[in-house]
């Protein structure tokens, strides 16, 4: 399961440490299929929890924790976690007033963190769109630091249907682009709306097919002289602009 084909097979992602078993447990949503975690008792209180869940617990040695671990130093403690089958109707269901929208992002701890910035935001899905990698990408589900597991996440590789479920949701399409015209200064009256934010691949941004079905676009303003913004802090700054206007409009 540390590979996309084996994820695919068995139907299942690994999370790996107590931030992330801790919210595997913790979630309504998430059927976690069992444990494995080493001896170490700083993982006691975690192995409980799943037991009272009445979750299967397998203690392991290290090095067999260390096999199942993608990083440098394993943290001897693993949930195996069945794989959601959101889709995006399902995701965008209740009408959310702003969501994630990742397109051709190859980069898993991106893809991660934005879906963690999301979260934080207060979005109510992030969706995987196009060739993104996948949400359960071991790195992804790290850098996401159990956020995955706090709001729906999807996945469909057919960009237009996206676009299109979005929009039957209520939502206006706004793609974040470091070559638009407008700012998020210039457009902050608009992004009280319910909103889709685009964000598209690290190297190449939002191709030209992509941005001309977007309902706009817009860039982060740089008032030093840095060249660009990282994908995820960009996507930040963008889902909080529409965030703060948001809940400026609720309480009005």
């Amino acid at each position: 399961m540390t590979r996309r084909a084996g994820r695919e097979r068995a139907g299942a992602f690994l999370a790996e440490g107590a931030q992330a078993v801790r919210e595997a447990l913790a979630s309504p949503g998430a059927r976690v299929r069992e444990v494995f975690a080493t001896a170490d008792p700083r993982h006691d209180e975690l192995v409980a929890s799943a037991r009272a869940a009445s979750v299967p617990v397998r203690r392991v040695t290290d090095r067999a924790a260390a096999s199942l671990s993608e990083t440098v130093t394993p943290q001897g403690l693993v949930a195996v976690c069945d794989v959601p089958a959101t889709t995006v109707a399902e995701a965008l269901a209740g009408r959310p007033p702003l969501v994630a929208v990742l397109v051709g992002i190859a980069d898993p701890g991106n893809a991660g963190t934005v879906v963690r910035v999301a979260d934080a935001a207060g979005a109510g899905a992030v969706v995987f769109a196009g060739d993104t990698v996948d949400a359960y990408n071991g790195k992804a589900v790290r850098a996401s630091t159990g956020s995955l597991f706090h709001l729906p996440v999807a996945r469909d590789r057919d960009v237009p249907a996206v676009f299109a479920a979005c929009r039957e949701a209520g939502l206006r399409l706004v793609g974040a682009d470091g070559y638009a015209a407008d700012d998020l200064d210039a457009a902050e009256a608009d992004l009280a709306a319910p909103t889709a934010w685009v964000f598209g691949s690290e190297a190449h941004g939002l191709s030209e097919d992509v941005t001309a079905q977007l309902d706009a676009t817009l860039r982060v303003p740089l008032y030093g002289r840095a060249e660009s913004l990282n994908l995820a802090t960009a996507a930040a700054v963008c889902l909080y602009a529409s965030a703060r206007a948001q809940h400026r409009g609720a309480r009005g």
